[in-house]
C-alpha cells in the first residue's frame, strides 16, 4: 500500500482559496476548474539550489534547462554542493552547457551560500520588499527571479509579478476580452486579490495550461 504524500502546502493555503473565491468570481471559477493543489510536490532544497536552478533556467526552455542542470549535478554532485561549484573552473562549468555569464552567476551564488548570505532562517524574518532587495543585490538575480523565489521557494502568500508575460496574457484573456491589460487594470485586480496574490498568480498560470 502506498504511503500518502505529506501535505506540504503552507498554512495560509486553505484561507487563500476561501478568500479569493469570495472576492472574485473569475478566481472562484478557476479554483473549481483547475483545482487548488499546491505546486510543492516534494520538499525543496535550500535557497542556493532554488536560486541556482532559476539562474540556469533563465531564457531557456524547461527541457533545455533540465538537461543542463542534470549535467552540472552529474559532474559536481547531487544535490549540487556549493563548495564544488566554487572550486570548479569557469571553463569546466561552461562545458556543462552554461553560458559564461551564467557560470559566473552560479559561482557567485555558491560563494554567497558558503559565506552565509543565503540564510533562509534570517530571510524568513524579513518583509517581502526587504527580501526582494537582498535577492536582487545578488549577481544574476533580477526582480522577476526574486519574485519567483518568494512565491515558489519561500511560500510567501502575497507575491505578484505584474511584468510577467504569462500573467498579463491570462489577465487579458479572462478580464479584458483578449486585450492587453493596462497598468490601472493590473493595479485594481492586484488589490482585489491581496493578501493572497500568490494563489491568484498560480491560478492565472494554470488557466493558460488549461
Amino acid at each position: 500500500m502506498d504511503t500518502p504524500s505529506p501535505d506540504l502546502s503552507p498554512a495560509w493555503w486553505p484561507e487563500a482559496q476561501r478568500a479569493l473565491a469570495a472576492a472574485d468570481p473569475v478566481m472562484a471559477h478557476l479554483l473549481a476548474t483547475h483545482g487548488c493543489t499546491h505546486p510543492r510536490a516534494r520538499p525543496r532544497g535550500g535557497p542556493f539550489l532554488t536560486l541556482a536552478q532559476s539562474v540556469v533556467s533563465q531564457q531557456l526552455s524547461t527541457k533545455a534547462a533540465a538537461t543542463i542542470w542534470a549535467r552540472v549535478e552529474a559532474g559536481l554532485g547531487a544535490p549540487l554542493p556549493p563548495a564544488a561549484v566554487v572550486a570548479c573552473p569557469l571553463d569546466a562549468l561552461r562545458a556543462f552547457g552554461l553560458s559564461a555569464r551564467k557560470a559566473e552567476y552560479l559561482q557567485g551564488l555558491a560563494a554567497a551560500d558558503l559565506d552565509g548570505r543565503l540564510d533562509a532562517a534570517r530571510w524568513a524574518t524579513l518583509s517581502d520588499e526587504a527580501l526582494l532587495a537582498e535577492l536582487v543585490a545578488l549577481r544574476g538575480i533580477g526582480r522577476w527571479t526574486a519574485q519567483m523565489y518568494l512565491l515558489f521557494g519561500a511560500d510567501r502568500p502575497d507575491v505578484f509579478a505584474p511584468d510577467d508575460a504569462g500573467l498579463r496574457r491570462a489577465i487579458g484573456a479572462l478580464y479584458c476580452g483578449g486585450a492587453a491589460p493596462d497598468a490601472e487594470t493590473l493595479a485594481a485586480l492586484s488589490a482585489r486579490w491581496a493578501p493572497y496574490r500568490s494563489l491568484a498568480a498560480l491560478l492565472l498560470w494554470r488557466s493558460l495550461d488549461g
